[in-house]
C-alpha cells in the first residue's frame, strides 16, 4: 500500500537546524511491531504514525515511536505531526485551535504565525529527586553536586529528570558519559546573561537501547516540564525563550508563555522539508 509520509524539521530557526521528525500518514493498517520497525529504520529519535481519532473531541490521532519503544507523548512529534496533518489537507473542528489524541490522552495545539504550539501536558512525576537518583545523574554528567543548583522531576511521559545550573556557559561546557549501564532521562538548564535573544540553554541526555547516552537535538517535552517548574518556583513570569542543540550545531529555539488561564504553552517553527510516498 502507497502511503504519503513527511520529514519535518521542528523547532529549527533555520532549514536543517531542529529537530527532524517522520510522519507517516494513513497508518491504520500498520500494527505495533510495523511501527517499531519503521521507526528503527528510518533511524530518527522519532517517527510518528497519523490515524483517524476514536475520541469525538480530537482532530487526529497519534502514535509516536522512538527507536525503542512506544511513547505516550513527546513534543517535537506533537508539533511535528500536527504541521505534516495541516499540510496534507486537515481541517480542524475549531479554526482557533487544533487538538491532537495521543496515548496521553487529547493535547491542545493552537496557531501562532509561523509557529506551531501545544499546552504542556500534566506532569507524571514531579518533586524532589533523591539522593540516589541525583548522585547518579550528576555523575553521568561528570559534574561536582555543588555544581546543581536545583533539581526536580520533570515527567511529562519520557521521563525527564531536571537539573537546574547557575549559568548557560555550564550547561554548554557538559561532557557527560558515553555509556550509562542502564535508562535514564536528563535535562538540564541554566540562565543565559540578560539582554540576549535566549533566557535559557537547555540540554536533554537520554540512554539508549544499548546504554549509549545520546543528546537530544530540540526537546519539546522537557521544555515543557522545565517551563511548569520555571513558572511554578517563581523564576519566570513572562514569555520567554529556550535555545537548546547549541552543542549539536542547531539552531533550536523553542518560545514558552503562560496565558491568562495559566496554561503554558509550548511552540517553534516547523517546516516539511521531504515529502514523497512509501511503498508499504
Amino acid at each position: 500500500m502507497a502511503r504519503s509520509f513527511q520529514l519535518v524539521d521542528v523547532f529549527g530557526q533555520a532549514d536543517f537546524s531542529g529537530n527532524p521528525l517522520a510522519v507517516v500518514a494513513a497508518a491504520e493498517d500498520l500494527d505495533s511491531e510495523a511501527m517499531q520497525r519503521i521507526t528503527r529504520w528510518l533511524n530518527l529519535s522519532e517517527t510518528s504514525f497519523l490515524l483517524p481519532p476514536t475520541d469525538p473531541a480530537a482532530d487526529y490521532r497519534v502514535r509516536i515511536f522512538t527507536l525503542e519503544r512506544e511513547m505516550p507523548f513527546a513534543g517535537h512529534p506533537t508539533l511535528g505531526t500536527c504541521h505534516a496533518w495541516l499540510k496534507a489537507g486537515g481541517r480542524p473542528k475549531h479554526p482557533a485551535r487544533i487538538v491532537q489524541q495521543c496515548g496521553a490522552g487529547l493535547v491542545p495545539i493552537r496557531r501562532d504565525d509561523d509557529r506551531l504550539a501545544f499546552a504542556a501536558p500534566p506532569l507524571i512525576r514531579s518533586g524532589p529527586v533523591d539522593e540516589a537518583d541525583l548522585d547518579e545523574a550528576v555523575a553521568l554528567l561528570g559534574i561536582e553536586r555543588g555544581a546543581v543548583v536545583d533539581a526536580q522531576w520533570a515527567d511529562n511521559g519520557p521521563g525527564w529528570l531536571a537539573l537546574m545550573l547557575d549559568s548557560a556557559e555550564g550547561v554548554l561546557a557538559l561532557a557527560p558519559a558515553r555509556a550509562h549501564p542502564k535508562r535514564i532521562d536528563v535535562g538540564v538548564v541554566g540562565p543565559h546573561a540578560g539582554g540576549g535573544e535566549a533566557a535559557y540553554e537547555i540540554r536533554a541526555f537520554f540512554s539508549d537501547q544499548h546504554g549509549a547516552v545520546i543528546e537530544d537535538p530540540v526537546t519539546g517535552s522537557l521544555n515543557a516540564s522545565i517551563a511548569q517548574w520555571l513558572y511554578a518556583s517563581g523564576r519566570v513570569d513572562g514569555p520567554y525563550v529556550a535555545a537548546q542543540g547549541t552543542r549539536l550545531g542547531c539552531t533550536g529555539r523553542v518560545f514558552l508563555d503562560r496565558d491568562a488561564s495559566g496554561e503554558i504553552w509550548v511552540g517553534g517553527r516547523t517546516r516539511t522539508l521531504f515529502s514523497g510516498t512509501m511503498e508499504v
